[in-house]
């Protein structure tokens, strides 16, 4: 948080944000660290539960503009917006590491949510030049922040995960059909709720049997 608080004083808030949503994401790296025999590799949870209830607190009780958490993760200083795309971040970190925990769904989601939603932005704000929105609810979107972001993100956040868990590597056709689907369900997730969007559209394409 310090080193984003830094960033965005320098260069501006949206690499901060993004910074922190990619560095969230890959918390999940220190999954392979926790013993499964026992009870407590459930506290893996306990970095984003203690930000949940952080960002509830700052978001709707403090309602403080001036608030550190809110200048770097916010995009207009509203202690609001920490209720939307940031809590709902730390809720399904939550749920990954108490239901999905290393499994290649969870790989899968927190590739596409983590490493390639956190990317796409940065790279459509400053390369991004051909625009498209896919349907009115669904916010701008750029083809390069789409495929260099997305696309691209999901699938070497993959790549990345599966080695370092040491789980066997998905085949490529596989990959590049997550890549899509991820791209897809970014461009089309309503408002505020990509978080929360590209997660169940993954959950539901791939892993209801």
């Amino acid at each position: 948080m310090e080193i984003a608080s830094f960033i965005r004083r320098k260069i501006g808030n949206t690499i901060s944000r993004k910074m922190i949503h990619v560095c969230a994401g890959t918390m999940i790296v220190f999954w392979p660290l926790f013993d499964v025999t026992h009870w407590s590799w459930r506290l893996n949870i306990l970095v984003p539960a203690a930000m949940s209830v952080k960002l509830f607190y700052k978001g709707l009780i403090l309602n403080d503009p001036n608030d550190i958490d809110v200048q770097n993760i916010s995009r207009s200083s509203s202690p609001s917006e920490l209720l939307y795309g940031p809590l709902q971040f730390g809720i399904l970190m939550m749920w990954l590491g108490l239901c999905k925990y290393m499994t290649v769904e969870g790989v899968v989601i927190m590739a596409a949510l983590g490493i390639g939603d956190g990317i796409a932005p940065i790279v459509g704000k400053y390369y991004g030049r051909m625009r498209y929105t896919l349907h009115p609810l669904a916010t701008e979107k750029s083809v390069e922040g789409s495929f260099f972001g997305v696309f691209l993100g999901t699938i070497m956040g993959c790549i990345f995960f599966l080695y370092v868990f040491q789980m066997p590597m998905i085949p490529i056709q596989t990959l590049i059909h997550y890549g899509l689907v991820s791209t897809i369900a970014e461009a089309s997730s309503p408002g505020n709720y990509d978080n929360v969007f590209i997660p169940l559209v993954l959950h539901l394409t791939f892993f209801r049997q």
